[in-house]
């Protein structure tokens, strides 16, 4: 199984929502898991996993990772050129190295060129940036251009999106 994450912040607690899904194709995930996670550390520009990261952690407790052969995160495995790691990185070293991670992020950042692959869905001119760790970073561009739907956004994503943001 695949899994995908989002969260959503309120001013005292975060909405973790994953969405579990088998194919690249499938319309709609065959599970959707939410769960509240309160006491979340504050955002610091550039270490927004300390933030996220443990509203991941709380769903992934309950899940038998073992069943798990990827992790989509909403944001990026690598910041820069250099390999400075994002949300996607630092989950992967969470989990010991073992479970392949895509960051799917809707914007660019400017030092970020080399472990990147733009992803053109769609009639959309706008591109989607992917990452990835554990698997080729072409693989995961390709899967993630295969994902089911015509928008930007695959399906999936755009579901996972707007079950976090759902009150």
């Amino acid at each position: 199984m695949k899994l995908a994450f989002d969260v959503q912040y309120y001013e005292t607690y975060a909405k973790s929502v994953c969405i579990v899904f088998n194919n690249w194709q499938d319309e709609t995930p065959s599970e959707i898991i939410i769960k509240k996670v309160n006491d979340i550390a504050p955002y610091v520009p550039g270490e927004f996993y300390k933030r996220e990261l443990p509203c991941i952690q709380a769903i992934l407790k309950d899940i038998n990772l073992n069943n798990v052969e990827l992790i989509i995160v909403d944001g990026y495995v690598y910041l820069n050129n250099d390999k400075k790691l994002g949300l996607g990185g630092y989950l992967y070293e969470k989990l010991n190295n073992s479970i392949p991670i895509i960051g799917v992020a809707k914007s660019s950042f400017y030092d970020n060129k080399k472990y990147v692959q733009e992803v053109i869905r769609g009639e959309s001119t706008k591109p989607l940036y992917i990452t990835a760790v554990g698997l080729d970073l072409d693989e995961a561009k390709n899967n993630i251009q295969m994902m089911h739907g015509e928008y930007r956004m695959p399906a999936l994503l755009q579901i996972l999106d707007s079950k976090t943001k759902e009150k």
